[in-house]
């Protein structure tokens, strides 16, 4: 697919930042272009980094796992914006079955832009927030099925229906689902199955028949509509499910400007591979997720690095990747927030690596599966308050079913996304490799350490970044010219003396200088 894979919000981040770079370089008393000779001591003087490397994905997105759209509005302006987020990924805007779990929201009634996240005219709202905070708003889309109640219903907004009957939307009778007569039911029961996985019904659910026009058409309607209130892409649920030529179809009456990533969910002997789809634009790699997920378990970090030439790594560009998603978390195949330090551990790698479009999970405490927000009498999910403080750093919150967590704002993972903004598409260097600990650096924009030890380490690291003060952003920013967590010095030999405790991680980049 042709589109342009960065959103205007995230092409006006990175001017944002290029103009930061230039105006902290011109502030720098003494310093000199990249490559001068050395002065008389035959050390380099300091120089000013160059400027942060275009990446050449969508930035770094965050899902705002069920939170409402008035919640997101105000996130976006209070914290994802002046934080360095890029896009934020929304649950699926439309009408959807009645119920308290959390995959009520997967199961749609209509088009209707009226869920209990909010109203149509919310929805816009948020949007327009989001887009003034110079934030993209991404929508779950959910055009594989319907629903799977076999019962007759109304939805959220009042809309009748019945398992493959929806007034003035879709009707079997049109000949708008899948009845493959494969398997029991209809149900999917075999994954080595192509057939069966595309053309089949996912656990009851009322598949659409995506290969025809009329239902391409519904389909481009709705994905039209929410293009009109300001979405600046997509995550196409459940694509596996569909053959790629009929996502392709779809994505393809998106405007110019409108980017998609598509939920594909590799295994291996399976004949649908989440190769199939790179035609039409990005794709998720569940592989990453749970490499991620064994590598830092296991203390082989710096085999994070070489994921990208692995068997079953996409091209970086068109890779969408994360720690967990709404399913891996309660699926167990990644790690989540209960994993403690190694949670941490693995966001600091999946923000800090040079591979795919990264994208932060934040959701709520659960105990069950299938446990949804907190709702109000009505069924309505309350808005979000997160806490005042984070959690420490390697400390699982203990907090009660539906509490929010808000991750994002957790400190460590928050200073990454800014240190991912400011380095840029600066390659790998200063690859430092101990016994279960990695530091390497991003070219001369920044530098990461991660100590996955019990224990506490300490040594002199190389890297390329100017002399100077930095603030470590996983244990604080840089606030009004000084670090509100640890300060660490780099020498004139590019040198810095690290001190780290056990299970932990540091990172430094050009934009917190605690001296310039």
């Amino acid at each position: 697919m042709p589109h342009d894979p960065l959103p205007s919000h995230a092409r006006r981040r990175t001017a944002r930042a290029l103009g930061a770079v230039v105006v902290g370089g011109l502030a720098l008393a003494g310093c000199t272009a990249a490559g001068d000779a050395p002065d008389a001591t035959g050390v380099p003087e300091q120089t000013t980094p160059a400027p942060v490397p275009e990446p050449a994905g969508p930035g770094t997105g965050v899902q705002l796992f069920q939170w409402t759209w008035a919640s997101i509005g105000r996130e976006c302006g209070e914290f994802l914006g002046p934080a360095g987020y890029d896009w934020v990924l929304t649950s699926p805007p439309q009408e959807h079955v009645l119920g308290e779990p959390w995959w009520t929201a997967y199961q749609p009634v209509s088009y209707r832009l009226e869920s209990r996240l909010g109203t149509r005219d919310e929805f816009a709202a948020m949007v327009a927030a989001c887009d003034e905070a110079g934030v993209a708003v991404v929508a779950d889309a959910v055009i594989n099925h319907m629903t799977g109640q076999d019962e007759p219903g109304v939805g959220w907004a009042g809309s009748p229906y019945e398992h493959y009957e929806y007034p003035g939307l879709y009707s079997d009778a049109e000949g708008d689902f899948h009845h493959c007569g494969l398997a029991a039911g209809d149900d999917i029961a075999q994954y080595r199955s192509a057939g069966q996985v595309q053309q089949c019904e996912l656990v009851n659910l009322a598949d659409l028949a995506t290969g025809t026009d009329r239902v391409r058409e519904r389909i481009g309607a709705y994905l039209a509509d929410l293009v009109s209130l300001g979405v600046a892409g997509f995550r196409i649920d459940a694509a596996k499910h569909m053959p790629a030529e009929d996502v392709g179809a779809v994505l393809a009456g998106l405007p110019e400007d409108v980017w998609a990533f598509q939920e594909v969910i590799g295994a291996t002997e399976e004949p649908i591979r989440p190769e199939d789809y790179l035609p039409n634009g990005l794709v998720t790699d569940f592989f990453y997720g749970r490499e991620l997920a064994a590598l830092v378990g296991g203390g082989s970090l710096d085999r994070v690095l070489e994921y990208p030439q692995s068997s079953t790594a996409l091209p970086s560009e068109q890779a969408v990747v994360f720690v967990e998603n709404h399913d891996t978390e309660r699926n167990g195949s990644t790690l989540s927030y209960k994993d403690d330090a190694d949670y941490l551990q693995a966001v600091v790698m999946l923000l800090a690596a040079d591979y795919g479009t990264p994208v932060v999970y934040s959701g709520y405490a659960f105990r069950t599966r299938d446990a949804g927000p907190v709702q109000d009498p009505d069924g309505a999910v309350q808005d979000v308050r997160c806490a005042a403080a984070p959690p420490a750093w390697g400390e699982a919150p203990q907090d009660p079913p539906g509490t929010w967590l808000c991750q994002h704002r957790w400190t460590p993972v928050a200073g990454l996304v800014g240190w991912r903004a400011e380095v840029g598409a600066a390659p790998v260097t200063d690859l430092w490799v101990g016994r279960r600990a990695v530091a390497f650096g991003r070219g001369d924009r920044g530098f990461v350490v991660v100590n996955g030890n019990a224990a506490a380490m300490a040594e002199t690291l190389t890297t390329s970044l100017p002399p100077g003060t930095y603030c470590d952003v996983v244990s604080g920013a840089l606030v009004d010219g000084a670090c509100t967590g640890e300060e660490l010095t780099v020498a004139d030999d590019g040198t810095v003396e690290v001190a780290l405790d056990g299970d932990s991680a540091l990172a430094l980049h050009a934009g917190a200088r605690a001296d310039g």
